[in-house]
């Protein structure tokens, strides 16, 4: 660990995560305004979500693996830039189209929040990785959830020529511009931890996906875990407004009720160190299983809507417990097999993981047109129970780089 790692803050990183992440949720509790201000359909304007997501994804494996190779401050100052420009596109959408593509930009260069994340296991020791992992994650998925809340409400305001969901994006690329200084004077010079050349780092990916099963169980359980997350944040806002006549606003306001489950990640990076990832990867796929179970049932009960709305504010906050515990077992794994790739890592992993989210989406959209909450909730529990199958017949016992076989060692060092 050097120097200047050291004295690199633990929470500053998990704000940098946040203020990263939240570029690709804004859109989610605005997606019917959108549909209204272009005369699109619920069907239509999902791809908008869809399009972010895919973006993210694609953006992982192009910028992620450069945190290995690259200068990392001076890296992250130049997406946080380029950001804040794409989200003025969004802003700026005249057709569907148009917003579809600036959305799936956001998404590509908002991908530099996962060269920030993998910073973080580099402050601990091994023993304490999980906690870690845990205080930066804390921060990465406050800013998931809360920009939800941001988005549905800040669509409120009138902000000069944008109004609506326009003004979230203006709003947005401002915090973000803001950011670059904020981000040059806090955090050190981090030199690259090899002199690979780009082509060479992604050539390793492929060699650390087929070398490493347990990156590929990791990464199936992530895609698989989040595409059921992600069923129930695409359609919430659809859900609300069908059901209850509900706006922005209020589904955006999930994300501070999906916010009280954050306190479980420091406790979940812990309960990785002391009991093992495997041990918090059952309890949360439990979780999971029980929140969405919940949400069904209550739907299905005759009861006031206050009543309806206080059982949904309960499955979410479960189901981002879920979330967040499968989430933080399954970095805390990946972290561990090599702390030199740990950016190359991260890239298969999370690649994987947000492509689960698209298909995610995509599968909800189509879920939600033909059999509505019904739908969400069987295809949600239908893609845990996939998951559930993959952690059966994984792989057992201590994650380290001492199980791995001495050609293995070799390859990785590419």
């Amino acid at each position: 660990m050097s120097k200047a790692q050291k004295h690199t803050p633990l929470p500053f990183l998990g704000l940098a995560c946040a203020v990263g992440v939240s570029s690709i949720y804004y859109n989610q509790p605005l997606l019917v305004e959108m549909g209204h201000t272009f005369g699109a359909t619920s069907g239509a304007t999902g791809y908008v979500a869809v399009a972010t997501q895919v973006g993210y994804a694609l953006g992982m494996l192009a910028f992620v693996p450069m945190g290995d190779l690259k200068e990392r401050r001076g890296l992250m100052l130049r997406m946080y830039a380029a950001v804040s420009i794409a989200l003025l596109l969004t802003a700026a959408a005249q057709s569907l189209p148009w917003l579809i593509a600036a959305s799936a930009l956001v998404g590509l260069l908002a991908s530099v929040t996962h060269i920030v994340l993998p910073i973080a296991p580099d402050l601990a020791s091994d023993e304490e990785r999980g906690r870690a992992i845990g205080t930066v994650m804390t921060g990465l998925l406050l800013g998931v959830l809360l920009a939800r809340t941001f988005s549905g409400w800040v669509s409120r305001i009138h902000f000069g020529a944008a109004a609506g969901w326009r003004t979230v994006f203006v709003v947005a690329a401002v915090i973000n511009l803001s950011f670059v200084p904020m981000l040059r004077r806090t955090m050190p010079a981090l030199p690259p931890k090899h002199k690979l050349s780009y082509g060479e780092a992604i050539r390793s990916l492929w060699t650390l996906w087929s070398s490493q099963r347990l990156l590929r169980e990791s990464a199936a359980m992530g895609a698989l875990i989040f595409a059921s997350f992600s069923c129930f944040w695409t359609t919430l806002a659809f859900f609300l407004g069908t059901r209850y006549g509900l706006g922005a606003g209020v589904a955006g306001t999930f994300g501070v009720v999906g916010a009280a489950g954050a306190v479980v990640a420091p406790l979940a990076g812990r309960m990785a160190d002391r009991h093992g990832p495997r041990y918090v990867l059952s309890w949360a796929l439990v979780t999971l299983a029980a929140s969405f179970v919940w949400l069904w049932v209550q739907d299905r009960l005759h009861m006031p809507m206050a009543a309806h709305v206080g059982a949904m504010v309960v499955g979410v906050i479960v189901l981002d417990m879920g979330a967040q515990m499968s989430q933080i077992a399954n970095q805390t794994r990946i972290f561990g097999l090599d702390a030199s790739a740990r950016s190359r890592l991260n890239t298969v992993y999370m690649t994987v993981y947000f492509t689960g989210a698209a298909v995610g989406s995509a599968l909800v959209t189509f879920a939600w047109v033909h059999w509505q909450w019904n739908g969400v909730c069987i295809l949600a529990l239908a893609l845990l129970s996939v998951a559930a199958l993959v952690h059966a017949t994984g792989k057992k016992g201590p994650c380290s780089m001492d199980h791995i076989p001495v050609e293995e060692e070799r390859v990785l060092e590419v």
